[in-house]
């Protein structure tokens, strides 16, 4: 039930936005599209591998920097029915991964990243550290921790284990992400929805 809420609030507000005024006629740029087609491959990773200690990664953080949180919010429902199809998950495990992996990180990326905005000089590194590696870290980190309280540990795991691998899978992403938003910050500043050069790199 709390899944269903979280799930419908989501997309509610994000509908409420109507982010798709904000994108151009040429649509939506590939990365953001590329992004969404490999996140069902990140979600599914412990099916993929038929391991329940591996854990899957989330992704979501690094679409909010690519497209914005309604956006971002929105493309995760089709990448949870791809997961739910190839998976061949029950609807509510489909639906865990969708909070879990999805909204939830995604949501809390999004507001570490405006408190950073907020509070933290508008620097290129600020954005590049504290946007692309911090927050992702504590996103993802945060939100594996409350998914696994939510959940019985699978036969044969062990729930301390199972938290440590969510925090060295949340390490992982943090580097990946904060690599390629240092990449696109360098080469492809367009493909950021939450970068511009007039606050991070002012004139004066």
């Amino acid at each position: 039930m709390l899944d269903a809420l979280l799930t419908l609030l989501a997309v509610v507000v994000a509908l409420a936005l109507q982010p798709w005024r904000a994108t151009g006629a040429a649509g939506a740029p590939w990365p953001w599209l590329a992004c969404c087609a490999v996140l069902p491959l990140f979600w599914g990773a412990d099916l993929l591998a038929a391991s329940r200690i591996i854990q899957p990664l989330s992704g979501a953080p690094l679409l909010v920097l690519l497209a914005g949180w309604p956006w971002a919010m929105l493309a995760l429902l089709p990448v949870a029915a791809v997961v739910a199809l190839l998976g061949d998950l029950p609807w509510p495990e489909a639906l865990h991964r969708l909070v879990w992996l999805g909204l939830v990180p995604g949501t809390l990326a999004m507001a570490l990243g405006a408190a950073v905005r907020r509070w933290l000089p508008h620097h290129l590194f600020i954005y590049i550290l504290g946007r692309g590696f911090f927050t992702t870290w504590i996103a993802a980190a945060a939100s594996g921790a409350l998914a696994l309280s939510r959940l019985a540990a699978p036969p044969g795991t062990d729930g301390a284990d199972l938290l440590l691998a969510r925090f060295l899978t949340a390490s992982g992403e943090a580097f990946l992400t904060g690599m390629l938003t240092a990449i696109f910050v360098a080469f492809r500043p367009q493909w950021l929805a939450t970068y511009s050069d007039r606050l991070y790199l002012p004139r004066d």
